[in-house]
């Protein structure tokens, strides 16, 4: 299963969610990097330092960060979604459809209803 690390505003019942399915979640709060103002740039260092794919829901700042270099282990850009199951499943289903998370921005859009 993947790696991820869920930035400052990612929620944190999809994180638990996420671990019920087997994905080692590490969030920044855990690290002990929340409220400290890191600038993305910096947090998606963090995440390479530590081989792990960043999960956001900051979308416009990660994808700029992704095309400038790739050379990071994913980057998985969400749009909110408040059921927070189905939110779950999307990632997951969008992860273990890859072979490699490295290199990669995926996007996991909530379904139109």
């Amino acid at each position: 299963m993947a790696r991820f690390y869920a930035d400052e505003q990612f929620p944190l019942p999809v994180v638990e969610l996420l671990r019920t399915l087997e994905h080692d979640v590490l969030t920044v709060q855990e690290a002990g990097n929340a409220e400290r103002g890191i600038p993305d740039d910096e947090v998606l260092a963090f995440a390479t330092s530590q081989e792990r794919s960043i999960l956001t829901i900051n979308r416009d700042d990660f994808i700029r960060l992704h095309r400038r270099n790739s050379n990071h282990f994913g980057i998985i850009v969400c749009t909110n979604n408040r059921n927070w199951q189905q939110f779950a499943a999307r990632i997951n289903e969008a992860v273990t459809a890859e072979e490699s998370l490295q290199g990669k921005l995926i996007r996991v859009v909530r379904p139109v209803t």
